[in-house]
């Protein structure tokens, strides 16, 4: 009989993530958790059950454009994937974004927003595209002030109504690029008191989108960022037509097949001012801070999809007499995963506190100072840990792990766009550059990582919470000496932030080890910080086994 090899399967994704739940434990309320714990398995299922199988079902479906109708007309109609019309209404109804506005659970209300995502959105082929931009564009209005625009669309933003909830998109690339967005080209013509937009926006995600937010320069504006403006428009009128655009066509891409991304031309789009006709750059960027996060935090559920698919496969495979599990080296293997994801999980979570705590005025200074350069921080380290850890899991499966039908593929080609959307690598390593500059923020940094690392206290933490401050201090010391030098500074600029962030995250390790420790939950969660301690520092130190036995069986 021919061998057939079973494929992984997966179980309920919040019954299965013990740090998911830990963290929900250890930051939300007894009662908040409690009223949502129900919610939460419901949704962990869906992600590790029928919305996996609809996943694997629909992989070679991708949206379609149709540019023509059989009679000539011009309609530009984009037909989504099955999947991505039934994770709209799945998302709508469960509050994926309204959530978050509704403010229901106050200060832990983005907690709460992002554990409901987390249970499914390795399932909905990056439905979280355009939810991130929803959730930026609902946040950039209501900075605003603009209380037409807010009454306009907030409420469909919003909605948990499929039927009419809206969704956003975010038009800012252009040919001339998307990092350098000061020299973009797209003009804004007011006529008879009204704005139309011309010009070309070259990569814009989620198409389909019922509104967007754009830059583009009014007449007679100054060159560079300080003259654009910042935008709203309606990508259909009240007849159903496109608001003077013409999608030019799809783009075709290596990862993120089920988003719709087009390039448009815009011939006269009619458009709003959302404040002012100037400084467009300024005024998106607390749509940036938002997509920025989403950002993090789907390189943490991506790196959770794949571990929990490579831990399931090792106790299926078998090779040269025992299944894959068995192996020392594999379990070596899947410990230093586990210890990667557990680090970019506490790094882009404490970013999603940071938020809570922004938008319900329960901030500090530092907490502000902190979430300016963490924020940039979290989505340039967990996105390169994410493509680090895509590769790896694809490894995990041999021959496999390379063949399309097995769905397999999707995991890296998707996670290669982490660290190109929300700004590259280097453009957020300059974020961070800057944001360092500013007053305090240094030490919001320094003195979030010394409190992780104090809070350790058990002596087996003690090596990885030394280890934490003494990169931090060592990065500190390469900013004190490079402060002069700006050419310098900016060389190294990647180094740094990369070297900040997994100082951070040893922090956040050591903290939650602590917290593991003191209540019951064992030690993976430590064995989580001294793995991470160690393939930080490079050395050819073995493991001790038992820590790699705890983080390989999660």
């Amino acid at each position: 009989m021919d061998f057939i090899q079973e494929p992984p399967c997966l179980g309920n994704q919040f019954d299965d993530d013990s740090l998911l739940r830990e963290h929900l434990e250890a930051k939300l309320p007894p009662e908040v958790l409690a009223r949502h714990t129900e919610e939460y398995r419901h949704l962990g299922a869906l992600g590790g059950g029928t919305l996996l199988e609809a996943q694997l079902t629909d992989r070679e479906n991708e949206p379609l454009l149709q540019t023509w109708d059989a009679w000539g007309n011009r309609v530009d109609a984009i037909t989504l994937s099955p999947l991505w019309e039934r994770a709209k209404v799945l998302t709508a109804e469960h509050g994926f974004v309204a959530c978050a506005y509704e403010q229901e659970e106050g200060v832990f209300s983005r907690l709460h927003q992002f554990a409901l995502n987390s249970l499914v959105q390795a399932s909905l082929d990056v439905w979280s595209c355009p939810l991130a931009m929803t959730d930026g564009a609902a946040r950039t209005l209501l900075e605003s002030g603009n209380t037409d625009l807010i009454d306009r669309a907030l409420p469909r933003l919003t909605s948990r109504d499929p039927t009419t909830s809206w969704t956003s998109g975010q038009w800012m690339t252009e040919k001339t690029g998307g990092s350098d967005v000061g020299r973009s080209l797209s003009r804004a013509v007011e006529q008879n008191g009204s704005w139309k937009l011309f010009g070309n926006k070259w990569f814009t995600s989620a198409t389909t989108s019922e509104m967007a937010l754009t830059l583009a320069r009014p007449e007679k504006n100054p060159e560079g960022g300080r003259g654009l403006a910042l935008f709203y428009l309606e990508t259909r009128d009240a007849s159903g037509a496109l608001n003077g655009l013409t999608i030019r066509r799809l783009k075709d891409k290596l990862g993120t097949r089920k988003v719709p991304t087009a390039e448009l031309q815009l011939e006269g789009c009619v458009a709003s001012l959302v404040c002012g006709t100037g400084n467009g750059v300024r005024n998106i960027a607390p749509m940036l801070n938002v997509t920025r996060t989403w950002n993090a935090m789907a390189a943490v559920w991506g790196m959770r999809r794949g571990i929990a698919l490579a831990r399931d496969f090792a106790t299926r495979r078998t090779a040269f007499g025992s299944t894959l599990d068995q192996k020392p080296l594999h379990r070596d293997t899947l410990a230093q995963m586990q210890a990667s994801y557990e680090a970019a999980f506490h790094l882009a979570w404490h970013c999603v506190g940071l938020l809570g705590r922004l938008e319900t005025d329960s901030a500090s200074d530092a907490d502000r100072a902190l979430a300016r350069v963490l924020t940039p921080i979290a989505k340039l380290t967990t996105a390169r840990q994410a493509v680090t850890l895509a590769s790896e899991t694809l490894e995990c499966f041999g021959g496999a792990g390379y063949v399309e039908d097995t769905g397999l593929p999707r995991l890296l080609a998707d996670a290669q766009v982490l660290p190109i959307w929300e700004g590259t690598t280097n453009v957020l390593s300059l974020d961070t550059l800057r944001a360092l500059a500013t007053e305090g923020t240094l030490e919001a940094l320094e003195e979030a990582v010394r409190r992780g690392c104090q809070s350790a206290t058990d002596a087996s933490l003690a090596a990885p919470a030394a280890q934490s401050i003494a990169a931090f201090n060592q990065a500190k010391d390469w900013l004190a000496r490079h402060a002069t030098t700006a050419e310098g500074q900016e060389a190294g600029a990647r180094r740094l932030a990369l070297a900040l962030g997994r100082s951070f995250q040893l922090s956040g390790l050591c903290a939650h080890a602590q917290w593991a420790l003191d209540h019951g939950k064992g030690g993976r969660a430590a064995a989580a910080a001294r793995r991470f301690a160690q393939d930080q520092k490079g050395s050819l130190g073995g493991p001790d086994p038992k820590d790699s036995q705890l983080l390989a069986t999660g």
